[in-house]
């Protein structure tokens, strides 16, 4: 169905009938000119995302629930690297003629299940059109103890470094991604050329290579915000004295950190987590494992620093790795290679200014 038929607040409306607040800090969501809200004796922590197609995304290899997901899951993963709960979430999209109705369905069903599994409630936002594409702006809203929210400013010297999960997956699958849909227009463009329409059909059932590599792609199609490791560092008595979630890439995110506390690092090559799929796609395309872990980002792992007391405590700890320390400023931020030589970290993730 076009969405001309309906229009805006057709639209915003049939999307959004079925969507009811669940937290008790949502006093009022959608249905006026402002959601309510109210957090009664809690810090209020407010993060936002831009996500524009061709940029952040690309519809060739990433279906409408999907994205809807994981442009959820990327706000969320926010909230939880300040050690707070995700509470609410404005949503505002700018679609061009080409999307249908059907394709917002999609999009907000992915939306809610993010939204749901964490008890996110949608409580607003915004619907217009565009000239080229989709763009997707979201505000997620969340709650946090006085006196227990972590900044990236905390960090002290001797505190230990962990990352959770694995690195370098998202970004991997993003080359696979990248790889397949190069074989495929390239295809496209050959039977073109020779005007072979035997071949332009078989190639509209292209089916690409990633047998193997599902992991890889889950990593970068669906990604998922730790909240079960806040609640493990909760449970364990744990406080991170600084945490940021991996989206531009490790080092990236250690400097941001070792910056802002006024301070340096050891990173330890050898301890860097890396998952089987990842390395064998990256020796599969002549890629530096490392240099992938290090700067592939997408991957909203949470790196957070604990103090050294901690270390019995982290070792018990199921899917976080310990991969260094914090030092002294004036000793640098660096990587310990394997063989004990040290190299400079180098921010070389994303660069939205590109």
């Amino acid at each position: 169905m076009e969405i001309a038929k309906l229009g805006e607040f057709g639209l915003i409306n049939h999307l959004t009938k079925d969507i009811k607040p669940g937290n008790e800090t949502t006093k009022y969501g959608i249905g006026d000119d402002c959601a309510v809200l109210n957090y009664a004796n809690k810090e209020t922590l407010v993060t936002s995302d831009m996500l524009m197609e061709g940029v952040h995304f690309d519809r060739t290899y990433i279906d409408m629930q999907h994205l809807g997901y994981k442009a959820a899951m990327v706000n969320i993963s926010d909230i939880f690297a300040m050690n707070g709960t995700p509470r609410q979430m404005i949503v505002n999209i700018a679609l061009s003629k080409s999307f249908t109705v059907e394709d917002l369905e999609m999009f907000y069903t992915g939306l809610r299940i993010a939204c749901d599994k964490w008890k996110v409630d949608i409580v607003g936002g915004d619907t217009t059109s565009s000239y080229t594409g989709m763009a997707i702006s979201i505000t997620c809203i969340g709650e946090g103890d006085k006196d227990n929210t972590v900044y990236r400013n905390g960090a002290k010297d001797t505190d230990l470094i962990c990352v959770s999960g694995d690195l370098g997956a998202a970004y991997m699958g993003l080359q696979l991604l990248e790889r397949e849909k190069s074989v495929y227009y390239q295809q496209v463009d050959e039977a073109r050329k020779k005007n072979d329409r035997k071949a332009l059909e078989e190639l509209s059932h292209f089916q690409p290579e990633f047998a193997g590599k599902e992991y890889l792609l889950q990593r970068q199609l669906k990604p998922e915000a730790r909240g079960d490791i806040i609640e493990k560092l909760k449970a364990m008595n744990i406080r991170p004295t600084a945490m940021i979630d991996i989206s531009d890439g490790l080092s990236s995110e250690i400097l941001h950190i070792c910056k802002q506390s006024g301070c340096g690092c050891r990173i330890y090559e050898k301890n860097l987590p890396i998952d089987y799929q990842t390395a064998v796609m990256a020796e599969e395309m002549n890629m530096n494992v490392t240099t992938c872990a290090l700067n592939g980002g997408e991957d909203y792992e949470l790196l957070f620093t604990v103090p050294i007391g901690d270390y019995a405590k982290i070792e018990e700890m199921e899917d976080v790795r310990l991969i260094g320390h914090i030092t002294k400023k004036e000793l640098g931020t660096m990587l310990i290679t394997r063989d004990n030589n040290e190299f400079e970290l180098k921010a070389q993730g994303w660069n939205p200014l590109k």
